[in-house]
């Protein structure tokens, strides 16, 4: 098929081979597991459970709140040892609310959700409806509630779902492997997923340098004339939801829109993985695979690991470090987050553990900037990161919405090629953040601003019938006027 140029990009040194060629291992239970609520984009999950009862595998503890929320369900049957803060696997380090579950070692399952026989002989909502009731997300590290993107069918009119099988992060590996060893999987939950939003056309789409995905994808999907399996060239940030679509459409997702907008609706590898186990057979969204590199670890392994498992465990089953790793990051060293400590949890976009060594980071202090233009020439979005930089560092945020902020989709590119190794990438981030907090402040000021003007009105209310109580009334036989 025809394939369409992405603007920009870098070609970073991968090291896939690290654990490309190492099969999915099932890790076994660890002695605790540790259930965030908000393991997701949108609200919190509120918790059903306290401590002291009793869970089966795949019960729900923990239910969405809203439409763009997640349950939550034990990884295996045991007992809640307690509800309490734990430190989220997020560079704050801040504490949330979560659900400790002490495995009984029994595995035994809940009732779970009857198969749907046939998902192309119902609804398409109660496709939605049944992996909004699995708690799938998309993992491949947004963590949208997947659900929602499913229901796009209805206000938009979409021709195609595309398959992210780009996995163009340096180091991960586990989306090459689900794609070799659960082919078939895959496919079929992208066919029930096209299905749920009306699309006619599937394209899963892989870069080059995975092969003997390209393969198995292109096996599996031989049987389906709807689907196609495009090979992308390598090239980062291709994995990009807007850089994948603008790949295989030729159009560009416009500023402040959806790719829905195009008609095409992008969902992970390991998401149709998730939505066939959840439409095929009942089962929630339990476990995940994740991919454990960097040169500071001893063996390292795509693993099927249990959600809330300790991350210090899962470097453990992969044999410890081999040296001490300089930073430890979830996910790819480039859209990827350092771990505040070891013990925070796995959860669902998780996709990898990375322990780096000095060698690996390069790091060195930033030095100034030669007004180069290298990181203008390879930004995927079209930006000037060296002038947003500039005005973030004066705190003019609003100057730097209007050079385009909002459209950097952070992959770190600018500085990655930057030759006086200014950490751009987090200069936006930080005015990201900033704005959102303007934005919830903003808000929260508004709502006070209302409720402030209810009482008002509220109080003026009952001052006047206290008014008109108080009003005399006239004696008997006197003449009103």
């Amino acid at each position: 098929m025809k394939l369409f140029p992405i603007r920009g990009g870098i070609h970073p040194d991968y090291h896939k081979e690290l654990s490309g060629e190492q099969a999915i291992e099932p890790m076994p239970l660890p002695a605790r597991l540790y259930i965030p609520v908000q393991q997701h984009i949108g609200a919190p999950a509120e918790i059903l459970v306290a401590a002291g009862d009793a869970v089966k595998k795949g019960q729900l503890i923990a239910r969405r709140q809203g439409q763009v929320s997640a349950h939550h369900h034990a990884p295996t049957s045991g007992v809640i040892a307690v509800v309490t803060e734990v430190p989220a696997p997020h560079p704050s380090g801040l504490p949330q609310s979560t659900i400790v579950i002490e495995p009984d070692g029994l595995e035994e399952w809940a009732a779970l959700p009857d198969p749907i026989a046939d998902p192309f002989a119902v609804a398409p909502e109660v496709i939605a409806d049944r992996v909004a009731e699995s708690g799938i997300v998309g993992m491949g590290g947004a963590t949208f509630p997947s659900a929602v993107k499913l229901n796009l069918g209805i206000r938009y009119k979409i021709e195609t779902l595309l398959i992210n099988g780009a996995e163009c992060e340096p180091y991960l590996t586990c989306d090459d492997r689900l794609m070799r060893e659960h082919a078939v999987e895959i496919i079929d939950g992208a066919r029930i997923m096209a299905y749920a939003l009306g699309a006619p056309r599937i394209v899963v789409a892989i870069e080059e340098n995975k092969p003997h995905a390209i393969a198995a994808m292109t096996v599996a999907a031989e049987s389906f004339s709807q689907i196609e399996v495009a090979v992308l060239p390598v090239k980062y940030p291709m994995g990009s939801e807007r850089h994948l679509t603008l790949a295989i459409t030729g159009q560009e997702t416009p500023a402040r829109k959806l790719t829905a907008d195009l008609g095409v609706v992008v969902h992970n590898v390991a998401t149709a993985r998730a939505v066939h186990e959840a439409v095929r057979f009942g089962r929630p969204l339990l476990r995940r695979v994740v991919t454990v590199s960097g040169e500071a670890i001893r063996t390292p392994k795509n693993v099927e690991v249990a959600l809330g498992t300790p991350v210090t465990e899962l470097i453990d089953f992969c044999g410890s470090f081999a040296q001490r790793p300089e930073r430890i990051i979830q996910g790819g060293p480039m859209m990827g987050t350092p771990l505040p400590n070891l013990d925070v949890p796995v959860v669902k976009g998780m996709s990898g553990i990375l322990a780096l060594t000095a060698t690996e980071i390069n790091d060195r202090p930033a030095d100034p900037c030669i007004r180069c233009g290298a990181c203008v020439n390879i930004c995927a979005c079209g930006l000037t990161p060296v002038e947003l930089a500039a005005h973030i560092r004066h705190d003019n945020l609003e100057g730097a919405v209007k050079l385009g902020l909002l459209d950097c989709v952070s992959c770190g590119s600018c500085s990655w090629v930057c030759p006086s190794h200014i950490p751009l990438v987090h200069y936006f981030n930080y005015a990201k953040g900033a704005l959102n907090a303007q934005d919830r402040e903003q808000r929260k000021t508004e709502r006070t601003k209302q409720l402030v003007e209810a009482n008002a009105a509220r109080q003026a209310r009952i001052a006047a019938q206290r008014a008109a109580n108080r009003k005399p009334k006239p004696a008997t036989g006197e003449v009103q006027p």
